[in-house]
């Protein structure tokens, strides 16, 4: 709004202009419009703008006191934070947003949002009063940014919603602060989507939430550490995404929506149950403490999601191989597997065909492998050794595009690439990254920081595994390749990953 000037000055200011302002408009040459296209055209503008032009500008003003977008930030409010200012910042931010709320008409509101701070220190009965005043009927979006400490000291007042002021809402996110609906609260009848993020919110308090939320269809919760059991009722008939991370006390999942149809998962392992009708379709799905996940999927997603067309896993501790299974995803056209932590040196990447396998109807697969911590023993180490292939294997028919992130020269990876040569008879398109994160692939010069023509800091044993990975794709795969695929290789950056790599000298196999 005005970053030079004290609250009281700013008071001052537009109370002159709006005084003032009479006698000078002759001056101004603004185009002759409707004053209601020009109500619009006000409350298009950002907050900080559209606060200043209501000095200058009756019409502006008068708009500005129903202005339909309140987003109270540091950036919006003008306030730049310096070193040993944190308590004028405080002060500036409860007396701006205290000036504006003041000054508003209560009508018109669409779109409030509080970025809340930790050094802001704003009193929770300031919170209570700006909530109260600024949630009023019409309204459709509500965001409440709070910082960590707030998780314990704050409760989102319920009451705020009451009167039919919550019925128009259709976006509610509220982050860090206590949300205790009570039996029967029905005032959210428009909620199309709600975000919860470290809320202390119970399983039945979330039940009360939602089992009147009819037009709910996405569905956020992460970080509500109160939450032990989560039910998605039947007649959440527009619910398709729902999104559970990091819900530490978490233990079961049980949805019955019948048109669930996206879920991502992240965080320990949960007892998920969706039903036999379950129509999800696309399923993320990360553990974060418990081990081969990988394993996990195969094993058991079959039967608690046996619609599935696109599966993800995120993988941070792989340590048995992926097993060989009778059962199969047979609609499952889209696998991405992501290696993100430790995968001990046990863990055969060859036993991946097996997950191939069961996907009768696979069209792409993207493996991303970590770089960093790669203890495989390399195709290199044993040059008398003959790369492993798999006897009478199933072919994989349909699968059309590989992608490899993060392709390394361990042996076993590079005997499952070419595994899937010999077998996806339908392959049109194979793409081999050799340095993980680095951008255009198949360029010979490719920084991942083109604009400073340098690429980001990256590890003298990233760039050794890149230089072997890439020897790997030139001694083994390359050849293999037929004419009808479209080879993609990814290298070393050749500006800033320049190194001398003595690679064996032995013939092909």
């Amino acid at each position: 709004m005005w970053p030079e000037l004290s609250p009281d000055k700013q008071d001052s200011l537009c109370q002159q202009d709006d005084h003032s302002q009479g006698g000078d408009t002759s001056t101004w040459s603004w185009p002759n419009l409707p004053e209601d296209i020009w109500c619009l055209i006000h409350s298009l503008m950002p907050l900080r703008d559209s606060a200043r032009s209501a000095c200058v500008s009756r019409t502006f003003l008068c708009s500005w006191r129903c202005h339909p977008k309140l987003i109270f930030s540091e950036e919006t409010l003008g306030l730049k934070q310096k070193e040993g200012q944190n308590i004028d910042i405080a002060r500036g931010f409860t007396s701006r947003v205290d000036h504006i709320l003041k000054n508003h008409s209560d009508t018109g509101v669409k779109i409030l949002k509080f970025v809340i701070r930790d050094h802001y220190n704003v009193d929770t009965c300031h919170l209570n009063s700006w909530l109260q005043k600024a949630v009023t009927p019409g309204i459709e979006e509500v965001t409440l940014l709070l910082p960590t400490k707030h998780r314990k000291m704050y409760e989102f007042p319920c009451s705020a919603l009451l009167d039919g002021r919550g019925n128009s809402i259709w976006y509610l996110y509220l982050t860090n602060c206590a949300f205790r609906p009570p039996v029967g609260f029905d005032c959210l009848r428009s909620l199309a989507k709600l975000h919860l993020y470290g809320v202390c919110i119970t399983g039945d308090e979330l039940g009360h939430l939602i089992s009147n939320c009819f037009a709910l269809e996405e569905l956020e919760v992460s970080c509500c550490m109160k939450l032990i059991c989560l039910e998605i009722p039947f007649w959440l008939e527009r619910l398709s995404c729902l999104t559970v991370s990091q819900c530490d006390k978490l233990r079961v999942i049980k949805s019955t929506a019948p048109h669930l149809s996206i879920f991502d998962f992240f965080g320990e392992p949960v007892q998920l149950v969706l039903g036999e009708s379950s129509k999800v379709k696309d399923l993320r799905v990360g553990y974060s403490f418990a081990p081969n996940a990988v394993s996990y999927a195969i094993t058991k997603l079959p039967f608690i999601a046996p619609h599935l067309e696109t599966l993800t896993v995120y993988s941070f501790c792989e340590r048995v191989s992926t097993p060989m299974v009778a059962d199969k995803f047979i609609h499952i056209k889209h696998l991405n597997i992501y290696f993100e932590g430790a995968v001990t040196p046990a863990y055969d990447y060859l036993s991946l065909a097996s997950f191939l396998d069961a996907c009768p109807v696979l069209e792409s697969f993207i493996l991303s492998v970590d770089q960093s911590d790669m203890r495989h023993d390399s195709v290199f180490e044993d040059p008398s050794s003959h790369l492993r292939q798999i006897p009478e294997h199933r072919r994989h028919e349909r699968l059309k595009k590989v992608q490899i992130d993060g392709f390394c020269s361990a042996k076993s990876i590079v005997e499952l690439t070419c595994h899937i040569l010999k077998n996806a008879t339908s392959l049109e398109s194979l793409t081999l990254d050799c340095i993980f994160g680095a951008d255009a692939v198949g360029e010979s010069v490719r920084c991942s920081a083109p604009e400073s023509g340098k690429c980001m800091p990256t590890s003298r044993r990233i760039i050794l595994e890149a230089h072997k990975a890439l020897g790997a794709v030139k001694r083994y795969i390359v050849e293999k390749v037929p004419s009808s695929v479209k080879l993609h290789i990814g290298g070393p950056c050749t500006r800033c990953h320049v190194m001398d790599v003595m690679l064996p000298q032995v013939s092909n196999m």
